[in-house]
């Protein structure tokens, strides 16, 4: 059930070229300053930039190896947090968690009555008549949470899942996230530029600068051992 990325994305100018190993039910941070190749790993996992060389494989499914297999990205089993969340505007909290089910198509009755448990188990079942500019920003990433895993996916990716939030709400969403992070089976990437969120949600790290893995460990023990100096510490001064 783990997840084996071996790829290289070339964007313009820019060239991504990085190979890891995840297990399935870890979390792991990935972290790097801006430019550093967070956003365009995430597009290649997810299937919305093409490989330029490599392999994806999920939970022993090949998703794409160049030149011969490309799923496209409603086959991959993968779920998508967004830093904007992209909501629906025009749906209630619930047709938006149902969406991914009734694209499959499941009966809508059926969908939303998932959704709704869904919604119930994030805390926020009092919210599924809502629409997104009616929700708080702690809210809406709960209902885009709920969005992204009603379909089950083998790999969850998170980006900058609660940058937008202020202090208090941030803190807070920390400590929810975790513990529901830790409870999931599917591979989860958190794609974030701080340090603080990648030790509030997960244990393993991979360091991201100018397209390649520059450091991969615990995240502490990352923290820690290139402290006072390093790009790690750089970012810690943002």
């Amino acid at each position: 059930m783990s997840l084996e990325v071996d790829i290289e994305v070339r964007r313009g100018g820019f060239t991504l070229a990085v190979r890891f190993t995840v297990a399935a039910g870890r979390t792991v941070a990935i972290v790097g300053p801006n430019g550093a190749g967070k956003s365009t790993l995430l597009d290649a996992l997810a299937g919305l930039v093409p490989l330029t060389r490599g392999s994806v494989t999920l939970a022993g499914r090949t998703l794409e190896r160049v030149p011969d297999v490309r799923l496209p990205p409603q086959a991959r089993g993968v779920g998508v947090v967004f830093q904007s969340l992209a909501l629906f505007p025009a749906l209630t909290a619930v047709e938006n968690v149902a969406y991914g089910l009734c694209a499959r198509g499941v009966a809508r009755a059926e969908a939303e009555a998932e959704a709704e448990a869904w919604l119930e188990r994030l805390g926020v079942a009092e919210l599924g008549s809502r629409r997104p500019g009616e929700l708080s920003g702690g809210q809406a990433q709960r209902v885009a949470l709920a969005r992204a895993m009603i379909v089950r996916p083998a790999l969850l990716l998170l980006d900058e899942p609660i940058s937008a939030l202020d202090a208090e709400a941030r803190a807070a969403a920390r400590v929810l996230m975790r513990e529901w992070l830790a409870g999931e089976a599917a591979v989860k990437l958190v794609i974030t530029h701080d340090l603080e969120d990648a030790r509030a949600l997960a244990d393993r790290m991979l360091v991201l600068n100018r397209g390649e893995i520059v450091a991969d460990g615990a995240v502490e023990a990352l923290v820690e051992a290139t402290e006072p100096s390093g790009l790690i510490a750089a970012m810690r001064g943002r």
